[in-house]
């Protein structure tokens, strides 16, 4: 059993060793771990397009990864490329220029995570023809090219990430 004196000397050393322990700056406690990173990238990567026949409708998908971008689909006269501005060799009499930013179809160290056509003639009902056009500041964009006026319909889907864009005659309607 412990007599008062070695008692209070072993509560005074609690105490005292508690009350150092509280008063060390926090640039003296030691390192802890970072909280865990997100798998998904800072800017959204695009990492392929495809195409397909749907009886109906023809339809444009552009692979992401990461959390989907705001997307836009602009009807235009002629096709550039981003940066350049040379003209995209697409044949055809109608273009949509499809622009995802922010993207990027490139990592941090620059080298390309775009997998896809970089232009390609296509043969189906409605679309004649794919180009990316651009992976620059921030934006990426693709060209589109038709022998018919297109009427087009945009939606986002998920697991996995992409962006369709179903195009048909606009003769049919936009229905798509």
């Amino acid at each position: 059993m412990l007599n008062r004196p070695r008692l209070a000397a072993l509560a005074a050393g609690v105490l005292l060793t508690a009350g150092i322990g509280a008063t060390v700056p926090a640039s003296a406690a030691p390192p802890q771990s970072a909280p865990p990173q997100s798998a998904a990238p800072a800017i959204p990567l695009v990492t392929n397009a495809r195409w397909g026949g749907h009886g109906s409708f023809d339809r444009i998908v552009i692979d992401v990864r990461g959390t989907l971008p705001p997307v836009t689909v602009t009807p235009v006269k002629v096709l550039r490329y981003d940066g350049s501005g040379q003209k995209v060799p697409l044949a055809g009499k109608y273009f949509l220029e499809i622009k995802l930013s922010p993207a990027a179809a490139h990592d941090d160290a620059g080298k390309s995570v775009y997998n896809g056509p970089r232009l390609t003639k296509v043969w189906l009902p409605t679309l004649k023809g794919l180009a990316l056009t651009g992976d620059y500041e921030a934006a990426v964009t693709f060209g589109a090219a038709f022998d018919t006026k297109p009427a087009y319909k945009i939606l986002r889907l998920h697991a996995p990430e992409r962006i369709v864009v179903d195009v048909r005659p606009s003769a049919v309607g936009c229905g798509v």
